[in-house]
């Protein structure tokens, strides 16, 4: 297999070497670089133990292709040795007992580093949940939030180590890759459109619209429109009823770049639709197929229903957190702040509907499909 060459920064040093397209970061670290301190776990992006720094983000490094951080900035655990924000937190788990054996406790504090200078307020109920996406076999993760708790409670010193800009995954153009004998995951220009999907997971939603139906079905019925309602994507292109996009989706430090297609048709009479799509993130070669129905219902002269009906299917590493109950929390989240947008769009409150980032009209396939993944991957 063909290597790639790649340039990065791992702890503050220069680093420049080949790999194979398929090696994970973690392995690369830990058996190239020697840096022991990123713990592998469930190798599947599941645990949480494998968790470093990517560009001042936290990241799984077990399903991060090692090609795909060229250019990159990382940071392991033992880059924090005199941060003082870190060296608070490690003090602070000494103290609650926030640890035991120690395996996951690299990746919960790169993770717990993020909570405090990202959410300064947070609460024990918050830290809780934005620890979620960390396993731990030993504490049952009281000492663990109580340490967080303390922190953000005593002044912290200012995080050293801030979030770096976005950016889209490179891979190293000094030298080819093979084609691996896999399906790629499917982006805007290659994807085929299934034609219908015969089984997968069923989300069944019913979201109060504080706006009436008929001026509901107007932005429903723009795909623009409802974009602009979406958060986390963005339209690359319509063409009659096919919309390409691309939306960003995750969970904890997880993130992924779903680009894709959607087939999405309207029946003005009834004030229903379907959405048909497919996408795929080519970082995790992680891929969706996905079935919407919806259905506008008005419940008063100023506020409506909309109905959603979705079958999907995720295929994948991303799909070790395709689970129900994970998608049904997140999906409701995105869902609310869909429907607020829609809501203010909908009664000419612009700069309300405003403050959502733009999205793909497939995106509120997608969101509601993948809304797993809010934390990781973006932030």
């Amino acid at each position: 297999m063909s290597e790639v060459e790649i340039n990065l920064t791992v702890n503050g040093r220069s680093v420049q070497s080949s790999v194979e397209p398929r090696t994970h970061l973690a392995d690369f670290l830990r058996e190239q670089l020697l840096l022991t301190g990123t713990h592998l776990g469930c190798e599947q992006g599941v645990c949480g133990a494998c968790t470093v720094m990517i560009n001042g983000r936290p990241s799984r490094s077990c399903i991060t292709l090692a090609a795909s951080c060229d250019a990159a900035d990382i940071r392991t655990i033992e880059s924090f040795d005199d941060d003082p924000l870190m060296v608070k937190l490690r003090d602070a788990f000494s103290e609650h007992h926030g640890l035991q054996c120690g395996f996951c406790t690299p990746g919960l504090l790169t993770t717990a580093y993020d909570v405090v200078r990202r959410v300064p307020d947070a609460d024990a109920s918050k830290i809780r949940k934005e620890l979620s996406g960390n396993l731990c076999r030993c504490t049952g993760y009281q000492g663990a939030v109580q340490a967080v708790e303390h922190v953000i409670a005593t002044n912290p010193p200012t995080a050293e180590l801030q979030p770096g800009p976005h950016t889209q995954p490179r891979i190293g153009a000094a030298s080819t890759v093979n084609t691996a004998p896999d399906t790629p995951a499917p982006t805007s220009a290659n994807v085929s459109l299934p034609d219908e999907i015969k089984d997968g997971i069923k989300l069944e939603r019913r979201i109060e619209i504080a706006a009436p139906a008929d001026k509901v079905w107007d932005v429903l019925s723009d795909i623009k429109g409802i974009a602009e309602c979406v958060p986390g994507g963005s339209i690359t292109r319509v063409e009659g009823s096919v919309v390409e996009g691309l939306m960003t989706v995750g969970l904890g430090p997880m993130r992924a770049n779903f680009q894709g297609a959607a087939n999405v048709t309207f029946d003005p009479a009834t004030q229903s639709g379907k959405l048909l799509g497919r996408g795929g993130d080519r970082l995790t070669r992680s891929n969706v197929d996905g079935e919407m129905t919806f259905q506008l219902h008005t419940t008063s002269a100023d506020q409506s229903e909309l109905e959603l009906n979705i079958l999907y299917k995720l295929k994948g590493p991303l799909a070790q957190f395709g689970r129900p109950a994970i998608v049904s929390e997140v999906a409701d989240k995105i869902l609310a702040d869909t429907a607020a947008s829609i809501a203010a769009k909908a009664t000419g409150n612009e700069h309300a509907s405003a403050t959502q980032k733009p999205a793909g009209g497939l995106t509120l396939l997608w969101s509601a499909l993948l809304g797993m993944f809010k934390g990781f991957f973006r932030r």
